[in-house]
């Protein structure tokens, strides 16, 4: 494959145009003739209004090409319709598998990890106090307690990082069976009162639960909040606005000086008061909803990113040609759009057909949560 990359692209990591020809690549400065010459192109976001062109990304591209990027189509209906129209074969980054196959292309992970572990690092900056216990001549200062909601890969590397940090941790999810793994990086698991076959669907995944488990899930949070110096939240349902997990009466219960760190906040929030990319100071609790974490560690990011969007790349062409196989998990699964259809998001009102074998997950998904 021949590589063009679009001037100054890297500059934010910062890598500079001549490493990129360096690596074997051609540096295109203007980006609407390297969107109408590629057969394949590759983003982080989804495609946008391009200003400079007037024209929609999505419109700049030659009918017929290979879109690959974080596209979540669930939530912008109009974009999917586009790609549609425009014959664009589109796959999301954000819908690939958590299989053992998958693992190399699987970029929500390799994103997560970096947000857990900036969230750890938040929080630690924002607290008035030292994270690890401390033996000073003034006397012997205890170490912070920290809960952290959500044991997913965020939460995960959220938790393992504030314990390296020195902190007591604690953590909470509906999902019992990863309770082993919160206990396996020191922290102590309080355990959930779902049902186990509710909280998971056989992805991996968390479910939505029903309103009822949710109130009595918030209540054995409820119980905590109020005994720790800072929450880190990071639970999330693909494709859904995030669970309220941690409301105003918690925040008001909470110790004054205490500090949220809501990884959610790009899709809502776990926190009833969470104003996504501000920093809101509520019952003398401050209250953080960063946005686009991995972008703030973008020398790894980038690292992570890029190996796993050329492996999925790799697993779609063959000796330089693009021959999906349908039959195939992966292929499936983080397919949008293809051959002017839509395939990967639920087809209703987008005026389309579903072709054959098209991706179910999705409404299994929303059946499930009814």
């Amino acid at each position: 494959m021949e590589v063009a990359v679009e001037s100054g692209a890297g500059q934010g990591v910062p890598i500079y145009d001549p490493a990129y020809v360096d690596a074997g690549a051609t540096v295109v400065p203007d980006p609407v003739a390297l969107y109408e010459s590629a057969d394949i192109v590759l983003k982080v976001e989804p495609p946008i209004m391009n200003d400079a062109a007037g024209r929609h990304e999505a419109d700049l591209m030659r009918q017929g090409a290979l879109l690959i990027g974080f596209l979540r189509p669930s939530g912008d209906v109009d974009l999917v319709k586009k790609l549609a129209d425009n014959w664009i074969s589109s796959f999301s980054m954000d819908a690939i598998p958590r299989t053992a196959r998958a693992q190399s292309m699987d970029a929500l992970t390799s994103m997560a990890s970096i947000a857990g572990y900036k969230a750890a690092l938040i929080a630690a900056n924002a607290l008035g106090g030292f994270v690890p216990m401390m033996i000073t001549a003034a006397g012997t200062l205890a170490p912070a307690k920290g809960l952290v909601i959500g044991a997913g890969v965020a939460g995960l590397q959220a938790i393992a990082t504030a314990r390296r940090m020195g902190a007591v941790i604690y953590g909470y999810d509906v999902r019992p069976a990863v309770g082993e793994q919160v206990r396996s990086l020191g922290a102590n698991f309080i355990e959930p009162q779902v049902v186990v076959a509710e909280a998971e669907h056989a992805s991996g995944y968390a479910k939505r639960l029903s309103a009822q488990t949710q109130q009595r899930e918030r209540d054995i949070v409820h119980e905590h909040v109020a005994e720790v110096d800072f929450v880190i939240t990071t639970a999330a349902v693909p494709g859904r606005p995030a669970p309220t997990i941690v409301t105003e009466a918690m925040v008001k219960d909470m110790r004054p000086g205490a500090v949220i760190v809501d990884i959610a906040a790009e899709t809502g929030g776990n926190c009833e008061l969470t104003r996504p990319g501000e920093v809101v100071v509520a019952y003398g609790v401050a209250i953080h909803g960063p946005l686009g974490l991995p972008s703030s560690m973008p020398v790894h990011a980038s690292r992570m990113y890029s190996r796993n969007i050329s492996n999925f790349l790799l697993h779609l062409v063959s000796n330089g040609v693009f021959e999906p196989d349908f039959d195939d998990d992966i292929t499936m699964a983080s397919c949008v759009t293809h051959d002017g259809q839509v395939v990967g998001v639920p087809a209703e009102g987008l005026g389309r057909s579903i072709p054959r074998g098209s991706y179910v997950k999705a409404e299994a998904d929303r059946e499930s949560s009814s």
